[in-house]
């Protein structure tokens, strides 16, 4: 794959090393400043790539989104924060039949949390004495709290528990990222945690993402394509 990177924080330096050391190459990495110039400069720098990755900030990706829209270069967002944009994102990218993959986190290991979550909260529905929590942590540098993490785990809860779960947020030190969701009654507790190691996962299933969204069109969630994606890796 030839990519192209929007930002070049700890993320997007990890997808790079991993893409290199794949036999990919990088043919443009967009820095802060350049992200926020003319969409038409930044879709003729795009021409050549096959897929771009954005790990910059959210205020970015509308603007992103276009210039990959105008270079026909399919877009992987890893970025939160851009809620405020969905509606217009998706518009652009299905009009003009372009293609998006986004996920609040790309790793295997976090999705397949999701899963597991969706499963207990079914379970838990008729189980009035438990209360449910949610719970996330993250290293100091991050800006948004909640994470984009915990609100998927949020509005999952939300769907089998029919209400708000408030989530609790700690950002200190060089945590990677843990997230728990727990259950609790009079009796006991019961707890479900996924806690990262590193940033190696979600650069990982990142590129699984790259992979998969070229030939396509459409706006895709990470989560809901994890099996399609994964046989996809498998079979390449």
């Amino acid at each position: 794959m030839k990519l192209a990177l929007f930002g070049y924080g700890v993320m997007n330096q990890l997808i790079a090393a991993r893409a290199l050391a794949a036999g990919h190459q990088i043919i443009h990495i967009f820095t802060s400043s350049d992200a926020e110039g003319d969409v038409q400069e930044i879709a003729d720098a795009l021409r050549g790539a096959d897929v771009a990755i954005d790990f910059s900030v959210g205020s970015g990706v509308l603007s992103h989104a276009k210039a990959c829209t105008l270079a026909g270069v399919p877009l992987v967002v890893g970025t939160t924060g851009w809620q405020a944009d969905k509606d217009a994102v998706h518009q652009i990218i299905e009009q003009e039949k372009s293609a998006l993959i986004y996920g609040a986190n790309f790793s295997i290991g976090v999705n397949l949390f999701y899963r597991i979550v969706a499963s207990a909260a079914e379970l838990m529905q008729g189980a009035s004495d438990y209360a449910p929590f949610l719970e996330e942590a993250h290293h100091a540098r991050k800006k948004d709290a909640p994470s984009g993490t915990a609100l998927k785990l949020q509005d999952i809860l939300r769907a089998s528990l029919e209400r708000d779960i408030p989530v609790s947020c700690t950002r200190a030190g060089h945590i990677p990222g843990t997230h728990r969701v727990g259950f609790d009654s009079p009796a006991d507790q019961i707890t479900l945690t996924h806690t990262a190691r590193n940033r190696e996962g979600f650069a990982a299933g990142a590129l699984l993402a790259a992979n998969w969204i070229q030939g396509r069109d459409g706006v895709y969630e990470f989560s809901e394509c994890m099996d399609d994606i994964l046989r996809s890796s498998l079979n390449a």
